[in-house]
């Protein structure tokens, strides 16, 4: 037998023997009339344990493909091309063979964590439930009657919602723009994966800040993009960084989070941020700007996102109220060029006929009212208590063991570990011990890293969270 499973692939190599004996009845290297070759001898002619080819088999025999009897070994079943019986579909062949790609398993793992509401959660990137404005919520939707249409709205989502987010960026962040420039989206998520996928080709080179959110989204290598590093430092990522890996690929876009950067926290200063656009203009490079905090500044201060900085039009700017209001309503949007909110309006259509009318409708409301101006005032003196409460734990129960900057707004603080340590081996010592974080390897390029989230947890928790994770870090380095 010529043939031999690859160790080096990433597949298991119990489907690729299923597989290869898939093929092999389809093209007759395996006749119908004789039997398959024995578990045992596969097993040795393969060097691999006889449990490996048992599930290899178990897969083609759930699919309807062979028959095992005892005493009288594995044949290829008689019906196998469906006359007296049904076969079920290979389904992980045709889940391997999806266009986008999974998130990384050990991403899956902490969403899949998450939903233990034991655990102190410092991994999730939402606020807590008592960080909403229900009361608000509640009065709009209890108290004011709806006034949009049950159809199917405009393709760029509710005229009135754009109308109120055109003032809304007008007055808290300093950008001009109309609504035809606007279209709402499912999140700031959608808006990326609407961005990569009508706006670049495979092949293209795109820039990324590291360690970036950006960084695990698996929406890039879905699209066949390559992605480059921006490193970022305390001020956030360096212009000249830019200006390098330009002359080096070709960049055709640029994805920053710059104000109180996830996960860093990282404020890009605001001659850096002039130098981006000068670099943006004269190179011709789009910038996608990503900005869920910049009202979330813990020293009352505005900060001046690039859209409001950008004269010539080189900015797409996303911004949603998932981070600031609730995650749950699902109201994002994109702010750009005519052209292109055009484009992205028609290929969301083909997604999904646009967004929920009721949540357009709630989120105007809120928009619109006083209570929005409230909110704000209230969480940002919610989350700088937090931030204070992490800030203080960390120093008390890690001491010299963790380094970090202090975030000046934001939800996020990145923390370099100053121990060698198994990062899988942490985590799955901290979530024994009840607390779940973000490993730093799924968000950048270096190990060593971790990243908390403080608006999820009360100030209580976030101590107690730190004290086992301190503890879980000990263990594993004793």
């Amino acid at each position: 037998m010529s043939w031999k499973p690859d160790r080096k692939l990433k597949k298991a190599i119990y489907k690729q023997i299923a597989e290869y004996i898939e093929k092999g009845i389809a093209d007759g290297t395996f006749p119908l009339d004789k039997p398959l070759p024995s578990e045992r001898y596969l097993a040795k002619e393969f060097n691999i344990n006889r449990s490996t080819v048992v599930a290899a088999f178990d897969e083609l025999e759930s699919n309807g493909l062979i028959q095992r009897k005892r005493g009288s070994g594995t044949t290829i079943s008689k019906d196998i091309w469906g006359i007296t019986r049904k076969r079920i579909p290979s389904w992980n062949r045709y889940i391997e063979a999806g266009s986008i790609l999974p998130n990384l398993p050990i991403t899956q793992k902490i969403r899949n964590e998450m939903i233990d509401q034991k655990l102190i959660n410092l991994a999730s990137g939402e606020l807590s439930k008592d960080l909403f404005p229900l009361a608000s919520l509640r009065e709009i939707t209890s108290t004011r009657s709806f006034i949009g249409s049950l159809g199917y709205d405009h393709p760029q989502g509710n005229e009135i919602l754009r109308q109120t987010i055109t003032n809304h960026v007008r007055d808290f962040r300093r950008i001009e723009t109309n609504s035809s420039s606007i279209l709402i989206t499912s999140g700031a998520q959608q808006a990326l994966h609407l961005v990569v996928q009508c706006l670049l080709k495979p092949g293209d080179a795109i820039a990324l800040e590291d360690p970036s959110y950006h960084y695990n989204l698996p929406i890039f290598k879905s699209a066949g993009v390559k992605t480059y590093s921006l490193p970022v430092d305390k001020d956030g990522m360096n212009p000249d960084d830019l200006v390098s890996l330009h002359k080096k690929h070709r960049i055709r876009m640029i994805f920053l989070n710059p104000i109180f950067q996830n996960p860093t926290g990282a404020l890009l200063q605001k001659h850096r941020r002039k130098a981006i656009l000068d670099i943006s203009s004269k190179l011709g490079i789009p910038v996608i700007e990503d900005d869920p905090y910049s009202l979330t500044a813990f020293t009352r201060e505005e900060v001046s996102t690039l859209k409001s900085m950008d004269q010539n039009g080189n900015v797409l700017y996303i911004s949603s109220l998932s981070k600031i209001v609730a995650s749950g309503l699902r109201i994002g949007w994109i702010i750009g060029p005519s052209q292109v909110i055009e484009r992205l309006s028609d290929a969301k259509q083909q997604i999904d006929f646009g967004h929920s009318s009721f949540t357009q409708w709630i989120a105007n409301d809120f928009l619109n009212s006083k209570e929005f101006q409230l909110h704000i005032d209230e969480l940002v003196v919610k989350l700088e208590k937090r931030r204070n409460q992490i800030v203080n734990s960390l120093r008390f129960y890690l001491k010299d063991q963790v380094e970090f900057q202090i975030p000046q707004g934001g939800i996020h603080i990145w923390c370099k570990i100053n121990k060698n340590y198994h990062e899988n081996q942490l985590l799955e010592e901290s979530i024994k011990r009840g607390i779940i974080y973000v490993p730093g390897s799924t968000i950048g390029s270096k190990k060593g890293y971790v990243r908390f989230t403080f608006a999820r947890e009360s100030e209580e928790s976030i101590n107690e969270g730190i004290k086992r994770f301190a503890a879980a870090l000990n263990a594993i380095s004793n």
